[in-house]
């Protein structure tokens, strides 16, 4: 999995994908779908939580899509 669909996959999901020193990819990525920088105290308040979930859904959809197929997993 790349950086940006752990970002992906951490706004859509909330679970925490990207720590240390890559957690400015998941600030990055929010910023990129919401249109402006998102601040880590607006991610207490379930309304702005809730639209980085749905400005995430169309990438995390495709993400899902497009997922290559894993030969040990039968």
């Amino acid at each position: 999995m790349t950086e940006r669909e752990c970002a992906i996959v951490e706004a859509y999901t909330g679970i925490c994908m990207l720590a240390g020193e890559k957690r400015h990819l998941a600030y990055k990525y929010e910023a990129e779908i919401m249109g402006r920088p998102v601040w880590t105290h607006e991610w207490a308040n379930p309304e702005t939580v809730a639209s980085i979930k749905e400005a995430a859904r169309p990438d995390f959809v495709e993400l899902c899509r497009t997922a290559t197929p894993d030969p040990n997993w039968k």
